[in-house]
């Protein structure tokens, strides 16, 4: 007989996973209604058109999920991430108040090789600000990301900055590399390979040793934004890209003013679209790479809308974040259930009456769980032992005659018998206790 379970790269998120992710999830949510930003929802599948062109050749070859329909013949992919869908609908909403900042909470897709931390099906947890090309979009985005890491309990993060126009002016205009694209993949590679492997792959590229060396030089450059701007201004500042990255970012660091944050000159980030600031986030509690990660793109918007829409944002990886936390001890799966009490019917001719009660308590804002298997009180009272239900509360012909329930914490031993219509309060003392 085949064995049931998911594809490759897929997993299921039992009771007690997705409670944990919920939890997190709602903290995150919280963080950014509390910025101002608002929720959307895109369909999980676009138009292949739609993707094609925007994300770079590895990923359109190899990593986004497509299909014909049998039907049309059309051809159609999964979302591989929430931001081009969210530029798509803003280039088709043009009546949008500017800035727009909404935030996605969704599912994506990339199609490849599963490994540590690395999984084909993800939730990513995204906040955008569009219409807005200043410094203080992009730095809000970094305070945003901070204090999501802070409610979520991780603490310990580093949120490294660097900006693609430094990159351009410094690589292109100043080194006189035609095609940056491989030295920016080989630079990417830094945390993985070390220095000496990014040295061998540049070396691979054909490019000069004096060219390998500047590279090497730059790239190795890390520190806080000050430190790092003035060092970069007293070598290249003339360029007109760079003083133009510099000034930007310069005005981000008085906005930010927090020691978590330092520019590293070799961040790169892979996707196509970024035109600006980009920023990447790791926790030295984890024991996963980048747990976040986003920056500007202003020119995406512009090849729906047919004119350049300023936009700037960051994505949360959460479920790296709940494997990581897992894995270091930070989180606990030990939840194995949302209910609160679990009535237990102690004779089968008084269900009707534990059916009220079931029905007065959910009334009440209280998540009730009730035998539906018509099995004994002791089996009722091991499943909700077994499940961790914090209160049970037992319904026999005493309390039915009564009029009552009698509660129990499984806490604290405590038991309490209480007339129907004030078992509410007394199970609310119950839980908090």
């Amino acid at each position: 007989m085949q064995k049931a379970r998911p594809p490759r790269g897929f997993r299921d998120f039992p009771p007690e996973l997705m409670i944990l992710k919920i939890d997190i999830v709602s903290k995150i949510e919280r963080v950014f209604q509390r910025y101002g930003f608002d929720p959307l929802d895109t369909p999980a599948v676009e138009y292949w058109e739609t993707l094609a062109g925007k994300y770079g050749e590895e990923a359109e070859n190899k990593l986004i999920w497509r299909f014909q329909d049998p039907l049309s013949g059309r051809w159609y992919a999964l979302r591989y991430d929430l931001t081009v869908p969210m530029a798509r609908f803003v280039a088709s909403n043009p009546g949008l108040q500017m800035p727009f900042k909404r935030y996605h909470i969704g599912k994506v897709w990339r199609h490849e090789e599963p490994q540590r931390g690395r999984f084909r099906e993800f939730t990513q947890c995204d906040a955008d600000i569009v219409g807005s090309p200043y410094p203080e979009a992009d730095a809000e985005i970094v305070n945003l990301v901070l204090d999501v890491m802070d409610e979520i309990g991780l603490g310990r993060v580093i949120v490294r900055v660097n900006d693609r126009r430094l990159m351009a002016g410094i690589f292109e205009e100043e080194f006189g590399i035609r095609d940056p694209v491989p030295v920016y993949r080989a630079i990417d590679k830094m945390d993985k390979i070390g220095a000496k492997g990014v040295r061998g792959e540049l070396e691979k590229l054909g490019l000069s040793a004096s060219v390998v060396d500047k590279i090497m030089e730059v790239a190795s450059i890390r520190g806080s934004m000050a430190e790092v701007l003035e060092w970069v201004s007293s070598r290249y500042g003339s360029n007109p890209k760079v003083a133009q990255a510099v000034g930007h970012l310069e005005e981000m660091a008085s906005l930010i003013d927090d020691k978590r944050v330092v520019m590293d000159l070799s961040l790169v980030r892979g996707l196509d679209y970024y035109t600006g600031p980009i920023l990447e986030v790791t926790s030295e509690d984890l024991p996963v790479g980048s747990i976040a990660g986003g920056g500007r793109y202003d020119g995406l918007i512009g090849l729906f809308a047919g004119r350049d829409v300023p936009a700037t944002g960051v994505s949360i990886g959460v479920d790296r974040i709940i494997d990581g936390g897992l894995e270091a001890g930070i989180f606990r799966a030990g939840k194995k259930t949302v209910t609160q009490v679990y009535i237990v019917v102690l004779d089968r001719d008084v269900y009707s009456y534990a059916w009220k009660a079931a029905s007065l308590l959910r009334s009440q804002g209280f998540n009730v769980r009730i035998d539906l298997s018509r099995t004994s009180g002791q089996v009722q009272r091991r499943k909700a032992s077994k499940m961790g239900v914090p209160v049970i509360a037992f319904v026999g012909r005493k309390e039915a005659d009564s009029g009552t329930i009698t509660l129990y914490s499984a806490a604290t031993g405590e038991r309490v018998e209480a007339r129907l219509e004030n078992a509410g309060k007394a199970l609310e003392r119950l839980l908090s206790g």
